[in-house]
């Protein structure tokens, strides 16, 4: 009865604040659903939106498994971006995508390095050290972007174009609807970390030092090592998402590239709730609303409404979850 009460007025609170928006709920909500999976357009930019949002929920979701809660998906998701597109740009072509995920890689698991090693062992809290480096990391990069790696025609804090032979195709495109080859990437992100997780002996220690470390530690898992690793690759995942955003879908680094996937991302992957299978629905439904918020705009409502929608889902499916669980907080 509380959960559907819950969901009760979590309608409620959406359908008052499209009316105080001045829009009226029927049109509003039509047109936030074609906007999203209305046409093969539109459902090409909700995967668009998507594609970001899986890789980095993939990030996310692995660090959750270790007992790490990453904020700094935003931080190595701009870094692997900046990086990467410099990579790209110097060596080109096909070559130079590859070398450019790499480096995206490699930079995004270093920049969370430091939150892995103070977390195991000084004790600093990740929370506290991955939002500090996503200052840095977005201060960083806004220096590079607007100095050595500005484009030579460039008048704003951007790099230079990718060449198209650096740029990365859609893997097919049928009509209007483009599916990306960065979202197949996420997919077998997903795929492999989810099997990894479930099915290797470093996954489960992996699994083991997230839900009791002290348990762990007393069964021979050198839990230090562990966090570290985990955080590296959970960087590494972020990277490869900023890598793939450049050569995918912007061709092109600048100031402000993303707009917040690292951070949104941390819904996605608590969406998950614990199965990397479920990544796939939870990126979606945030895709979805993203690309169905920007035609909102259409009607004179701000796109940030539909923030509240994704806020309300999360919050039911806490309760619902908490509930499952008997109400304990363990």
């Amino acid at each position: 009865m509380k959960i559907l009460a819950l969901i009760a007025g979590g309608i409620v609170l959406f359908l008052a604040s499209l009316w105080a928006a001045g829009a009226n709920p029927v049109t509003a909500i039509s047109q936030l659903v074609t906007g999203s999976v209305g046409s093969a357009s539109a459902l090409s930019g909700t995967v668009r939106e998507m594609t970001p949002l899986l890789i980095l929920g993939v990030s996310v979701f692995l660090a959750l498994k270790a007992g790490l809660f990453n904020i700094g998906a935003e931080g190595q998701f701009v870094i692997g971006a900046c990086f990467s597109a410099a990579t790209m740009l110097a060596i080109g072509g096909p070559l130079g995508v590859v070398a450019g995920v790499l480096v995206g890689a490699i930079s995004g698991g270093l920049w969370a390095l430091p939150a892995g090693y103070i977390k195991a062992f000084r004790n600093g809290h990740e929370v506290i050290t991955t939002i500090m480096l996503n200052n840095i990391a977005i201060n960083l990069t806004k220096w590079l972007v607007s100095g050595p790696f500005k484009g030579e025609k460039a008048v704003s804090a951007t790099s230079a174009t990718l060449p198209v032979n650096s740029q990365l195709t859609p893997l097919f495109k049928i009509g209007q609807f483009e599916l990306p080859q960065a979202v197949v990437v996420g997919v077998l992100l997903t795929i492999g970390v989810g099997y990894w997780l479930s099915k290797t002996t470093s996954g489960y220690e992996l699994r083991a030092a997230g839900a009791n470390p002290t348990a762990a530690e007393f069964a021979g898992v050198k839990t230090k090592q562990v966090t570290v690793k985990a955080m590296f690759l959970s960087g590494a995942i972020a990277g490869i998402a900023g890598a793939l955003q450049i050569a995918q879908f912007e061709h092109r680094f600048y100031d402000g590239s993303s707009v917040g996937y690292g951070f949104d991302a941390l819904g996605v992957a608590l969406l998950a709730g614990g199965n990397a299978y479920g990544l796939f629905a939870s990126s979606f439904l945030f895709g979805a609303l993203n690309k169905g918020g920007t035609s909102l705009m259409g009607l004179g409502i701000d796109k940030g409404i539909t923030t509240m929608v994704l806020a309300i889902v999360i919050i039911i499916f806490a309760a619902v979850k908490y509930r499952q669980r008997g109400g304990r907080n363990d």
